[in-house]
């Protein structure tokens, strides 16, 4: 069990820092997360994590890597629903760095 501080909030996370509850996620918050992993947010990054929170908002599951790309290619189009693009953005992983920046459970299936 660890936790953010971020704002004078202190957000409660796994052990592997993912957040204990998706409510207390923010824009600020993902910024704050994605400076920790080393992540220089863009738009292309941002459509991928509002996918994901959509995602999740729909089907209370964070989607293991295969699920991801082929999602966002039904939704996003096929140049975006690759692994090579999303690893592009998320090099520690699309599914498990995106959705810790998303402010969602890690993705089962990952390591």
């Amino acid at each position: 069990m660890g936790a953010l501080e971020v704002s004078g909030m202190t957000i409660p996370t796994d052990e592997d820092g993912f957040m204990e509850d998706t409510d207390q996620w923010s824009q600020e918050v993902a910024e704050f997360i994605a400076k920790v992993e080393g992540i220089d947010m863009t738009d292309a990054h941002w459509e991928v994590v509002n996918f994901l929170r959509e995602y999740y908002t729909e089907y209370k599951i964070a989607p293991m890597i295969r699920i991801l790309t082929k999602a966002i290619g039904k939704k996003l189009g096929k140049d975006k629903g690759n692994t090579k693009y999303l690893y592009q953005l998320y090099p520690g992983g699309p599914a498990k760095q995106a959705c810790k920046i998303a402010g969602l459970p890690k993705p089962t299936g990952c390591v």
